[in-house]
């Protein structure tokens, strides 16, 4: 085996994926919504499959993506997101944003070069930029800060390590974070200061709760140059399954991701852009139902547990809670092992998302209330066990 696959870490979420299926288990694990995609968008698809002169899904899409959907996102970006200058050319499709954010960091970035990620944050982050030939660099998040950027530590890692991009995940996954406009700015004006790329990983931006609000950073005056901006189909319309993603940034930058992705996958799945373009068109209740139903989730279960003890705070967005077990004195991966072995639910362990998730796990509420209180149970039977 290669030096460089030696080096890719494992995850706790790939044996979740094998295995969450099986009747025996309760899921709280992968990072997918527990909706069927929305029924306009599966009627469309059986009327492509029925219309025989639409059967040009079966052959490549352009490597940039269809025009007609790049039209479609850039004019979304602008009336949603507020990025004037959103156009198709600015704009690739790719097969899922984690797609997109391996080709930007191959069109970006050079050996060596240093990127900022937050700790804890995606998994991906860390292993796309070591396959890009880059060095990861942690930007720690704590919970005293409610996981948001310190904009001193920002600046001194700024200082100290000249990085080529630093990456922002608003809302975050796994804490539930969501930057406010004033951080945002803060962490733009570094960017602009040191001449860095910043990449924003914005795929849950639809499921934000109570005040939180999400803004894109390259809305903000002079930002859309230095920002790539990044997202997903799959969270705001339960379309994991389809595999398709965009992102927006300078027109050099995307003619670069555009030239790599032809050695990858060619083009992201046809019938997946087709379908891209009708979900763009719907009306927000699709996103609205699910969102509420996550509300309600969400206000169930992180009071339980914080009253069994595991300390979480409440989620501005996402479908995670990011909850402490440090009173059960166990490691991250020992406790969420024990706990799917013994109990038959499954967590994620924070270490799957950087060294600073230590002491915590992340506990998707993205399942039926029937399935978190059977697991909710199951846990606080657990956690009884385990504290010190």
């Amino acid at each position: 085996m290669s030096k460089r696959e030696k080096h890719i870490p494992r995850t706790f979420v790939e044996k979740i994926l094998s295995i969450q299926e099986r009747k025996n288990i309760i899921s709280l694990g992968p990072g997918e919504p527990d909706f069927t995609t929305p029924k306009p968008l599966l009627e469309e698809i059986k009327k492509i499959v029925r219309e025989e002169k639409k059967w040009r899904f079966t052959h490549y899409a352009p490597p940039q993506g269809r025009e007609d959907l790049r039209e479609e996102i850039a004019r979304k970006l602008k009336r949603k997101n507020c990025i004037r200058s959103a156009a198709p050319e600015n704009i690739i499709v790719t097969t899922g944003s984690q797609q997109a954010i391996h080709l930007a960091l191959m069109a970006i970035t050079d050996p060596k070069d240093k990127v900022l990620i937050p700790n804890p944050g995606y998994i991906d982050y860390a292993p796309s930029i070591m396959l890009a030939g880059g060095k990861p660099l942690a930007l720690k998040l704590d919970c005293g800060d409610e996981y948001c950027l310190r904009l001193e530590k920002l600046h001194r890692k700024t200082d100290k390590n000249k990085p080529r991009c630093i990456v922002i995940n608003t809302p975050n996954n796994p804490t539930g974070a969501v930057l406010t406009r004033k951080q945002l700015e803060e962490i733009a004006d570094i960017a602009v200061e040191n001449d860095a790329f910043i990449i924003s990983d914005e795929a849950y931006e639809d499921i934000v709760y109570d005040d939180a609000k999400h803004i894109s950073i390259a809305s903000l005056n002079g930002m859309e140059k230095y920002t790539l901006t990044f997202n997903t189909f799959s969270k705001s319309y339960a379309m994991c399954g389809f595999r398709i993603g965009y992102c927006h940034g300078a027109e050099k930058v995307i003619k670069g991701m555009t030239k790599s992705v032809n050695y990858e996958t060619i083009s992201a799945p046809h019938i997946s852009q087709i379908i891209a373009l009708k979900a763009l068109k719907l009306s927000e209740q699709h996103v609205n139902k699910m969102v509420e139903q996550y509300k309600k989730r969400r206000d169930f279960i992180i009071p339980i547990l914080n009253d069994i003890g595991l300390h979480t705070l409440k989620s501005q967005g996402t479908f995670y809670a990011f909850s402490n077990i440090k009173k059960t004195g166990m490691k991250s991966q020992h406790f969420a092992e024990e706990l799917l072995k013994k109990h038959g639910v499954a967590v994620i362990p924070g270490t799957d998302f950087g060294s600073n998730g230590e002491g915590h796990v992340r506990i998707s509420y993205a399942t039926s209330m029937e399935n978190i209180q059977k697991a909710i149970e199951k846990i606080e039977k657990y956690v009884k066990t385990r504290k010190k």
